[in-house]
């Protein structure tokens, strides 16, 4: 075995420590905050407040969850924001559904060029769009509702995008059998090839469910008088104008956060998966 031979295993070893190291650094600056904001939810105002700011509370206490219950209505804003995301995800699902497999499988006029329009729809800021929404919410009468929160989150250039491409990548043999045995576009579409989309509907769930529960100039516009306003408004409401009690608002936001992880949690596997099997496609 010559020297060469022998150094490019240790080699080796080393690249992947190095790249352990660098994996470990990255994933430490990404959970300090999150540390950061659990450590805080358990100081006192005058604490949070220190300069220069101590590492952890000398006498932790829940006073700031405790305040928090007490000046939000913590129970009713999280019925609305659970009632929304429930509506826009389903939505969501089916639009992105149909229209990617439209766009996949659906030979019709004009189909590149309407796509191309979809596409170009993902370049332009979300704020662009908020008078028309708002005038066709107006216009059907649902301002103060949930479903105004909800409907103009169920169309999205991006969801058509990803959907499209989990589409594109199931072999055409599948649709060929299922025509054979008598199926049209839409039994095909229901029992052939959307079973075979799940863990791309589930990235695109654990997305929508995101861009929802953190929503906040939407609800702020749609819902003036505030019976329907979800939970990330009663959030910044707890920011004063001339000051704020961060333990509060820590305290809220980790309260806020939790459905989220849950969501994670429960579809992790179907969120990397549907991301590397379709997302990164052409």
């Amino acid at each position: 075995m010559t020297d060469r031979t022998a150094r490019a295993p240790k080699a080796a070893r080393r690249g992947e420590w190095a790249l352990h190291l660098a994996l470990t650094a990255a994933a430490a600056l990404m959970v300090a905050p999150f540390a950061w904001q659990l450590i805080t939810a358990f100081k006192t105002t005058g604490e949070a407040s220190q300069s220069p700011p101590t590492f952890w509370p000398a006498d932790p206490t829940f006073n700031a969850f405790t305040t928090f219950f007490d000046s939000v209505p913590f129970w009713s804003q999280f019925t609305v924001s659970a009632a929304a995301l429930a509506l826009r995800v389903v939505g969501q699902l089916a639009v992105s559904a149909l229209a990617g497999y439209a766009f996949a499988r659906l030979r019709f006029p004009g189909r590149n060029v309407l796509f191309g329009l979809f596409i170009a729809m993902l370049m332009v800021p979300s704020q662009l769009f908020l008078i028309g929404q708002f005038e066709l919410v107006r216009d059907l009468k649902l301002l103060d509702t949930i479903p105004a929160l909800a409907i103009p989150g169920m169309f999205s250039a991006f969801g058509v995008f990803l959907m499209r491409q989990a589409f594109m990548s199931i072999p055409a043999a599948y649709e060929e059998a299922a025509r054979l045995d008598g199926a049209g576009p839409l039994r095909t579409f229901r029992s052939v090839m959307l079973p075979m989309v799940k863990p791309t509907l589930g990235a695109l769930a654990v997305l929508t469910s995101l861009y929802s529960w953190n929503d906040l100039l939407w609800p702020l516009i749609v819902s003036p008088r505030g019976d329907h306003r979800p939970l990330t408004v009663g959030l910044a409401g707890l920011q004063g104008q001339y000051g704020t009690d961060y333990p509060t608002l820590m305290a809220g936001a980790l309260v806020a956060s939790l459905p989220l992880i849950v969501i994670f949690l429960v579809l992790q596997r179907q969120f990397f998966n549907g991301i590397a099997s379709s997302g990164l496609k052409g």
